[in-house]
């Protein structure tokens, strides 16, 4: 999946561990100073939610970890100015799903990656919700042409069973060293087997290349529809912005219907259907959808 033989994982049960556990391994480059981007969600846990910039979720559990900065999500020059020489790490997500599916600029992650390798800082892809192949590649950061330092993944890579994964690269893959961390259950049998059989199952029914084919499908479709603004994100991981906040009304017509989905905001409503879906199964969910916005029109 990596295609990088330097690799070495850190198995764990949920993303808000695999970010603590890329977090900690920050702390051994000796730097402090941490930048996350401004609506991001890496985690509910001490740690991750230090580097969640969303006030919201926060401010209940202040003080968090000092030495954090927040940077727009996709702003090229602000991120050069705020990673320094004194940055142990910049962690970003591919695209923001529970900020509402944000999709950043093209060339965005690629001047990231030149900006952390100029200052030596550790670069940390956050693939929990775009990795596993649901936005058409393994991780979701493909298409910029690089490779990160760390990835961390989760939800998909258990199909459904709960594991978590920190995957270190290059130099950062052996600064963790026995007894450095440690987790109870993470990377159990059980877990690793379900994942090992994920993985194979993904391969075998090209799943990625479907995945682009289904949200492109989804996207045309939806765009069209009375109501929606813009239908944005790659694959199965998508953001429909309608042009009213009627997200929580739409998303409980539509679960009512036997539809899940979820208003990541007032005016946007994140799709992340199963990666098994069927093209006929998302023409009875584009149907209800558009039955549905007739009311809010």
């Amino acid at each position: 999946m990596v295609g990088d033989n330097s690799a070495r994982t850190f198995f764990c049960n949920s993303g808000a561990e695999a970010n603590e556990a890329a977090l900690k391994l920050s702390r051994l480059t000796g730097r402090r100073k941490l930048v996350a981007t401004e609506g991001a969600f890496h985690g509910r846990t001490m740690g991750a939610l230090s580097l969640t910039g969303q006030p919201a979720k926060r401010e209940a559990f202040t003080p968090l970890l000092k030495d954090v900065k927040f940077v727009a999500f996709g702003d090229i020059a602000a991120m050069r100015k705020a990673i320094t020489k004194k940055t142990a790490m910049f962690i970003v997500e591919p695209m923001q799903g529970e900020n509402g599916v944000v999709v950043p600029p093209v060339g965005y992650l690629k001047a990231v990656r030149e900006r952390t390798l100029e200052t030596g800082t550790m670069m940390v892809i956050d693939a929990v919700q775009t990795g596993m192949g649901r936005t058409g590649t393994w991780f979701g950061y493909e298409s910029e042409g690089i490779t990160p330092d760390v990835i961390t993944l989760a939800k998909g890579i258990g199909g459904g069973l709960p594991l978590g994964a920190m995957i270190a690269l290059g130099k950062y893959a052996s600064l963790f060293t026995a007894g450095s961390h440690g987790t109870t259950f993470g990377g159990n049998p059980v877990a690793c087997a379900a994942a090992n059989a994920t993985i194979k199952f993904l391969k075998s029914k090209e799943i990625l290349k479907q995945n682009l084919e289904k949200g492109n499908h989804l996207k045309r479709e939806l765009s069209q529809i009375p109501g929606v603004r813009l239908v944005r994100g790659e694959g199965l991981l998508l953001g429909v912005v309608l042009e009213s906040p009627v997200s929580k009304s739409v998303a409980g017509q539509l679960l009512a219907d036997g539809f899940i989905v979820n208003a990541a905001t007032e005016s946007v409503i994140r799709l992340a259907p199963p990666l098994i879906i069927t093209t006929p199964q998302l023409d009875e969910f584009i149907a209800a959808f558009r039955k549905v916005m007739t009311s809010h029109v």
